[in-house]
């Protein structure tokens, strides 16, 4: 009798040769493999063979171990802003990032890395479909302006009344004062200037590099592969544009924009995707160039274009009323010569 029902069982039983196994191998819990007991009418006694309880002990283990690597994601999807599903190591460095595949339950588009850098913008992944984009967003994805951002390019702000890279960070961080210890994102990075000196002063939990160029993330991933001291650190490069930011609302502690303002198409849909990802008290941090201040002559005002050469220049009370006007509060600022840095932070 017990012979008879081992070989009915057994025929139950799907062949391995049928099933279909991921990349890393392993059975769901819904898998038709699990071995099923037959009843009848009278009680019977039913012997499994040894190796499908192998199957199935091994079973359980591997489910959980993807449970774990599978999980809500910080990362949001930029065409419905759900939070992505994300598979593969945890953590917040560039090594977990490149090995991790991104995934949005809603939308069933999947993201991920190439070059060093994630790539959450909108035509992620597209083959044909291809946008042109304004002539300085399209000078800052060269591959020789991305070299010689750190090279020359960024030094020549000092004429303008930069203070310079060192000085600048040390102002910005007496701002992100309140968002010690949270998430902070570096939006239009470029080479990644500020966010090396983020994710190397320890300060925050982690640090997202962002930017529209792959010529300057892929600069950034070069800086830090040379730097030892950041090649564990909790920071990720990601492609994305700053008027789609790729983060849940209220999900980023703190935003940096260094140079960038008179670099955006649109300031206004930047500004407001920046106060939509920002927690309540989460601060907001920028640099830019300014077309005049307050100690300009009012005769040479006239000549300086609010759009010259491709960039989109403004004065103070217009990035304040931007401020304001997009939903942030308690704005302040520090001018020098041509030079602004202004913060304003999330009620």
């Amino acid at each position: 009798m017990a012979a008879s029902a081992t070989t009915a069982a057994s025929h139950l039983l799907r062949p391995l040769y049928q099933i279909q196994f991921p990349k890393c191998p392993h059975l769901f819990s819904e898998s038709q493999f699990r071995p099923r007991l037959l009843r009848s009418q009278t009680t019977q006694r039913l012997t499994v063979r040894a190796t499908a309880t192998v199957v199935v002990d091994s079973d359980l283990s591997t489910h959980k171990d993807q449970e774990k690597e599978t999980q809500v994601d910080l990362f949001a999807c930029p065409i419905c802003y759900e939070p992505l599903i994300r598979k593969g190591p945890v953590g917040l460095n560039l090594s977990a990032i490149y090995r991790s595949g991104f995934k949005c339950k809603r939308c069933q588009k999947s993201y991920s890395s190439k070059d060093g850098y994630l790539d959450l913008t909108l035509t992620s992944g597209l083959k044909d479909y291809t946008e042109v984009q304004p002539v300085r967003t399209e000078l800052f994805r060269s591959p020789l302006v991305s070299f010689l951002y750190e090279r020359g390019w960024r030094q020549n702000f000092r004429q303008s009344g930069f203070p310079g890279p060192d000085e600048e960070f040390k102002m910005a961080q007496e701002y992100f004062e309140p968002a010690k210890g949270g998430l902070i994102v570096d939006v239009s990075c470029g080479s990644g200037l500020f966010s090396r000196k983020f994710a190397k002063c320890g300060t925050y939990s982690g640090v997202i590099a962002l930017d529209f160029s792959e010529n300057m993330l892929r600069q950034c991933n070069d800086f830090i592969k040379k730097d030892a001291t950041l090649s564990a650190a909790n920071i990720a490069l990601v492609r994305a544009d700053v008027s789609r930011l790729p983060f849940a609302s209220g999900s980023v502690d703190a935003v940096h924009a260094g140079a960038a303002l008179h670099c955006w198409p649109s300031p206004s849909n930047a500004v407001a995707e920046i106060t939509r990802v920002l927690r309540s008290g989460g601060v907001f941090v920028g640099t830019t160039f300014l077309r005049y201040t307050s100690s300009t002559p009012w005769i040479i005002r006239p000549f300086r274009e609010r759009n010259s050469q491709g960039y989109g220049f403004l004065i103070e009370e217009e990035i304040k009323d931007l401020c304001t006007s997009c939903g942030l509060t308690n704005y302040s600022c520090k001018i020098q010569k041509s030079f602004i840095m202004f913060t304003a932070q999330k009620p």
